[in-house]
Parts: structure tokens; sequence; C-alpha cells
């Protein structure tokens, strides 16, 4: 069989698509089907029979309202974090580091060597008793002697932001390092001082890194179920901590897919709007 060299790309992207079909779309569809389930009468523990049951929606959201509240709160919270502290480390390592450049970047990527379980866990013991912060904290008076730091929502997005901050870092990096620095020294040549250049060009130039790196932090912080299962309580859980205790501990499959459907959903609308506002032509 002759293949013609307008049938070349889409064999090209056929192992693509089969994988997307496979891993994504399937799973997609099992999902929706699976929300809308209701329990057979009588029957065992897990065993669901299709109805339609639309309401499965309505129900999750309501019973869950504060979690998916709070999952959002701590996501942007999160994200505002580590833009605030990526920004600075990217244009540092772009701009000023010189032929230390690539011991940086490697630094920057190096807790992705460490599993992203025991991370968390270290800064259960970073932010407990028996850490440093704690009792620094104390001995300055800006907490009580009773206060503690684990088992908060401050330790929670601590984790959060400690764990995604790679994923800000990156995106910044690659768009401030695209940056030509003649037009940040043409700013200079026009009298602009540091603040106005940062302003006017470096700011609006790094556009797609900023966006880039805020929905890649964002996305899987909102899903995210270990830091609060880890470094908080109760009161601190979020919606992916109820997701995973509907699947494997409650047997609900019915609602926690219509709590993923409805995660997934509500972050599609929240970065189509983001992207649709704070978006460059690059992303949109």
């Amino acid at each position: 069989m002759k293949i013609s060299k307008s049938q070349v790309p889409y064999l090209l992207l056929f192992p693509g698509f089969a994988f997307l079909f496979t891993f994504f779309v399937l799973p997609i569809i099992n999902l929706a089907q699976t929300s809308t389930q209701t329990p057979i009468s009588g029957g065992d523990t897990g065993q669901y029979t299709q109805t339609f049951a639309f309401s499965n929606y309505i129900h999750a959201f309501t019973d869950n309202k504060d979690q998916f509240l709070r999952s959002f709160v701590y996501a942007t919270l999160a994200t505002i974090l580590a833009l605030a502290i990526s920004y600075p480390l990217a244009y540092a390592i772009a701009f000023k580091s010189g032929k230390f450049k690539n011991i940086l970047l490697v630094l920057v990527v190096a807790p992705f060597f460490t599993s992203f379980l025991l991370r968390t866990v270290a800064w259960k013991q970073i932010l407990g008793e028996e850490g440093f912060v704690v009792p620094t904290l104390r001995s300055l008076h800006i907490i009580g002697q009773q206060t503690t730091l684990t088992s908060t929502a401050f330790a929670v997005v601590t984790g959060m932001t400690y764990n995604f901050l790679p994923f800000m870092t990156l995106p910044l990096y690659a768009s401030l390092e695209r940056i030509d620095p003649r037009t940040i020294e043409a700013s200079g040549d026009l009298y602009a001082n540091g603040l106005t250049t940062f302003r006017r060009v470096t700011l609006p130039l790094s556009m797609p890194g900023v966006v880039a790196g805020t929905l890649l932090t964002f996305i899987p912080a909102a899903g995210d179920y270990v830091n609060a299962s880890i470094l908080g309580s109760p009161s601190t859980k979020m919606i992916g901590n109820v997701i995973e205790s509907r699947y494997f501990k409650i047997v609900d499959y019915p609602t926690a897919a219509a709590l993923s459907f409805t995660l997934m959903v509500a972050i599609l609308i929240l970065v189509t709007l983001y992207i649709r506002k704070a978006g460059t032509e690059e992303l949109v």
C-alpha cells in the first residue's frame, strides 16, 4: 500500500490521537456515565445502575460547596505566593546569574528528584514543634506560645506553594530569557528608570510566562489533596480530599464522579475567562 505525501502528517499524528483517546477521552466518557448512576436497590456496596440521575450534580455541589470554595481560595493564594517568589527568582536566573545559570536551573527542578509525598511530609516536620520555624517565631513574639502551624490553612497553602513552585518558575524563566536585552537597554536610553522599564517593557514581554505559570500552578493546586491531607485538618479539607474519600473509603462512585466532573468544568471556565482577560496572542 502506497502512502501519499498528504497522508504522512495524519499517520504521524495517529499515535498521539490514539493515546489521548484511550487515556483521556474514554475515561472522561466513563466518568460522565458514572456520575449519573444510582445504587442498585438491595445490591451490595459499590453496585450502581444507570438512571441518568443528573440531580447527583446538585447534591454533590450543595453538600460540598465549602470544600469547593476552600479549594479555589487555597489554590489562588498558592498561585499568588508562587508568582511573588518565582518572578524575582526567574528574573535573576535569566539576567543576573551569568555562568551559574545552569546550576540554578538544576536547583529549581531538584525537588522533582524527590517524591511529592516525601516533600510534603518534610514540611510537616519543618512547621512542627520539632522544626526551627515555630520556635523562631515564638522567640520573636510573632506567634503565641500555644500557637501551632501544622493542621492549619497556613501549612496547607505553604506546602502547595512549595510543591508547585517549579511549575511557576520555569515558564517565567523561559519567557524572560527570550527578551532581547537590547530592548531593555533601549528603554534606558529613553530615560526610563528601572521601575518604569520593568512596568512598561519587561513585565508585558514576560506575560506569556506569567499566564502559563499561573495556569500550571493553579490547575493542579485546585485539585490537590495530598497537602491538605498531610498538613491540614478536617477543617481545611479541599474538594480533592472529598473525591478521594468518596472513591476509596465510602465507595460512592457517582458522587465522586459528579464532583470530579464539576471541578473540571469549573476549572475550565475559570481558565477560559483568565486567558481571555490576561492572556496573550501566543496562548489564546
